[in-house]
């Protein structure tokens, strides 16, 4: 669908590069894509805002979470009178709330200039473009995918690793997820243009990369290979350079043992799993149309713990689907003691406009949700800081990142992700060589808390550096854009990879 609808006319262009932000909501998904939408901005012309306020605002939108609506909105009524002094700036919205609520937008927000969905992330410069021209604003959805958004120039957020997508869209029908309807059936990428793209990014210095889809371990599907996901993992193998390769997220009805073995069995792919449970109730999950139950889901895990012992597991959980009794609630209480879960992403069960579970009549009190959310949330805080307990004494390597703690400025430390994808702050012993973010080195665990480890070698002799190619880029990315070179004062912020990281709690 193509529609154009009339706004307020922008000014002309200025003759000097337009600056540019974009501002990302949602998943890792929406994370990458807007790597594709800074990438197809620069080769436009445009050039990243320095701080100041940019001439165009993108915001890349989630319809997932609850409240998504209320802070676009939010966000897009602060721009209002900004643009109102700022003749010639422009605000674009695109993805999942663009494709869903189209026009309502532009109802609601009229000084928005151009309005475009998940399925044509392409067309943005030129509906800029138009609407400058025409001095109205641009809406254009499409239903399916004209161009893949793979081939789309990119913007990589970080030098030492990058996001490749294997697929896009869904092919599962769960009763609370909108995404299939806003990305569409699943289309799976060639292997060979895959692993291209994982050779291009190694070769420009990255040593990781995450996997990403809806639903990775279904990849194949749609050219006849059903084992095509282990046999991605195996190939990622071969690739020299390539240290550590992650992915996100399977499903548990497609999760077959080839993929636990090719993991295995692969060096540089992770020994870490994140495996959405959603509830721990047979019940619930009929509900949900998730086509598996908790006795197959714990078998996964102990199948992969089997061969990987040390494997770091996480989980999505969503408490409070319409429907849930205190018996089901139990039940996920009762999965979550067994799996022991290193991290869980919890979410409190809200209304998703378009999907089936909206319409279930068992709507649960909001008081009812909050007060079983807190006694999951409790529960998992227990198991992750016990879990993380059982890593003090072990020696891990960490990938240094270029973000480090809230607190690093009182303490001193540095940051870094291990293998198992626990997050470290460590500290670099006095006379020690001072790392790079995409270097890795050597450290003890020496305490811990629920959502990470800390090290404080002792002494040099405690500690290892070993500088990287990933390390090397980094450098030559803070020269190119008059950054500060190595270590903790390089001040730009990556994109951390795998899974997204916990909001603090109180």
């Amino acid at each position: 669908m193509s529609l154009t609808v009339t706004s307020p006319a922008p000014a002309a262009a200025a003759a000097q590069p337009r600056t540019y932000e974009v501002r990302t909501f949602g998943c890792q998904m929406n994370v990458h894509d807007s790597e594709r939408i800074s990438g197809l901005l620069e080769g436009a012309g445009y050039v990243p805002s320095d701080g100041g306020q940019p001439d165009l605002v993108v915001f890349n939108t989630c319809a997932v979470r609850e409240n998504a609506d209320n802070k676009l909105y939010g966000n897009l009524g602060l721009l209002a009178p900004v643009k109102k002094e700022r003749p010639g700036m422009q605000i674009a919205v695109g993805g999942c709330l663009a494709q869903k609520d189209r026009e309502t937008i532009l109802r609601k927000a009229p000084w928005v200039d151009a309005v475009f969905g998940t399925h044509n992330i392409g067309s943005l410069p030129a509906l800029l473009e138009r609407a400058r021209h025409n001095a109205k604003a641009e809406l254009e959805i499409l239903e399916s995918l004209d161009v893949f958004p793979s081939t789309l120039p990119t913007k990589r957020d970080s030098v030492y690793s990058g996001w490749v997508s294997i697929s896009v869209g869904c092919n599962n029908t769960c009763t609370f997820c909108i995404v299939p309807s806003l990305r569409g059936k699943e289309r799976d990428r060639r292997p060979g243009e895959i692993l291209a793209e994982i050779s291009a990014l190694v070769n420009d210095g990255a040593i990781e990369v995450t996997l990403l889809g809806q639903n990775v371990n279904s990849y194949g599907v749609e050219f006849g290979d059903r084992g095509a996901f282990a046999k991605l993992l195996r190939a990622c193998g071969e690739i020299e350079g390539l240290e550590r390769v992650r992915f996100t997220s399977p499903h548990p009805a497609a999760f077959t043992d080839d993929v636990i073995e090719a993991m295995a069995e692969t060096p540089n792919v992770m020994p870490q799993l994140h495996m959405p449970l959603q509830s721990g109730s047979d019940k619930v999950l009929k509900d949900m149309r998730r086509s598996y139950r908790s006795k197959k889901f714990l078998g996964i895990l102990d199948r992969v713990r089997e061969r990987m012992p040390h494997a770091a597991i996480s989980t999505d959980i969503i408490v409070g689907f319409p429907g849930e009794t205190e018996e089901d609630f139990a039940a996920t209480l009762d999965v979550v003691e067994q799996a022991r879960f290193a991290t869980a992403f919890t979410f409190q069960y809200s209304k998703r406009p378009g999907t089936p579970a909206a319409e279930l009549a068992d709507q649960l009190p909001k008081a009812v949700v909050q007060e079983r959310f807190e006694r999951l949330t409790a529960l998992q805080d227990r198991i992750a800081a016990e879990e993380n307990a059982k890593q003090v004494g072990t020696t891990v390597e960490l990938m240094v990142t270029a973000a480090s703690g809230r607190k690093s400025g009182e303490t001193g430390r540095l940051s870094g992700r291990a293998r198992d994808q626990r997050l470290v702050h460590f500290s670099v012993p006095e006379g020690a060589p001072v790392p790079r973010p995409g270097d890795l080195v050597t450290v003890p665990v020496t305490a811990a808390a629920a959502f990470h480890l800390i090290s404080d070698p002792a002494t040099a002799a405690d500690y290892s550096l070993r500088r990287s190619r990933a390390g090397d880029a980094w450098d030559r990315s803070q020269a190119e854009s008059c950054g500060v070179p190595a270590g903790p004062a390089g001040t730009r912020t990556g994109v951390s990879l795998g899974m997204p990281a916990l909001p603090p709690r109180s």
